[in-house]
């Protein structure tokens, strides 16, 4: 089975149709959308409902979770005054933008999508979330201390996480512990489509292979392909300048940070 996954749309519609015009072509079985359809770009009501009209199961971001509820909160984490500054026109543009049937949406999603798998005997839990299981807009990166990650997997009772938020792509294969007779686990990123940050502006997107031969005791059975597809990044920085939006958000597509 191959599993498309995607993430942090950020209102940047070129990108999506991007996404989608590369997704046609790589005859996947499944999409999950894992949320931030919304914030820093001037298409939050298009990108919503493109993907709606596809009928990809979607969770919430915590930008999506912010403007669902009419919140001027989205629950960033701003580091300074300037980014914080910045990040109140942008939620005050997109509260504005965003239509009534289109927050009502956003204020429905769900905040995980479980799938669980019964291959070889073994029991394959798959699950989607935006931040972390905890916390909707908890980051994290690819530095996070092993135990903490494991912990936050076993309470979860997932074997493969998926999530997003960072914007930043990675496979860990988190080493089995003694207790778990060699019970392997794997926290996958999947990146951002529409607001890259690992300095590769082309939007992002990660494909799950699972298989019949796919368990949870051999490290080696899940295998996840990172997809980047190019975009008119520029359409979508010059559609920011063109607005109230801070420039620098063009700047940070245009580089991809």
């Amino acid at each position: 089975m191959k599993i498309a996954l995607f993430s942090d749309i950020h209102a940047n519609l070129p990108a999506l149709e991007a996404f989608f015009k590369d997704l046609d072509t790589r005859q996947t079985d499944a999409v999950y959308c894992l949320g931030d359809l919304v914030g820093y770009n001037i298409w939050p009501n298009e990108v919503i409902n493109a993907i709606r009209k596809r009928g990809i199961p979607t969770i919430a971001g915590n930008y999506d979770f912010g403007i669902g509820r009419t919140s001027n909160d989205c629950g960033c984490a701003y580091k300074t005054d300037e980014e914080k500054a910045n990040g109140s026109v942008s939620i005050s543009l997109t509260n504005q933008l965003v239509k009534d049937e289109e927050r009502k949406y956003l204020r429905t999603l769900p905040a995980h999508i479980k799938i669980e798998f019964q291959l070889n005997n073994d029991k394959l839990n798959l699950l989607l979330v935006h931040g972390s299981p905890r916390k909707i807009n908890e980051y994290l990166f690819e530095d996070r201390d092993e135990k903490s990650m494991l912990r936050i997997m076993q309470d979860a009772d997932a074997d493969i996480m998926c999530f997003g938020h960072t914007h930043k792509p990675y496979h860990r294969v988190l080493p089995a512990v003694p207790e778990e007779n060699q019970h392997y686990r794997h926290a996958i990123n999947i990146g951002s489509v529409g607001k890259p940050k690992d300095g590769d502006k082309r939007g992002g997107y990660v494909i799950l292979h699972i298989d019949e031969n796919s368990s949870i005791m051999n490290k080696e059975a899940v295998k996840v392909e990172f997809i980047r597809f190019d975009y008119d990044f520029e359409k979508a920085a010059k559609a920011v300048e063109d607005s109230i939006l801070p420039n620098a958000y063009a700047e940070s597509l245009r580089k991809g940070i």
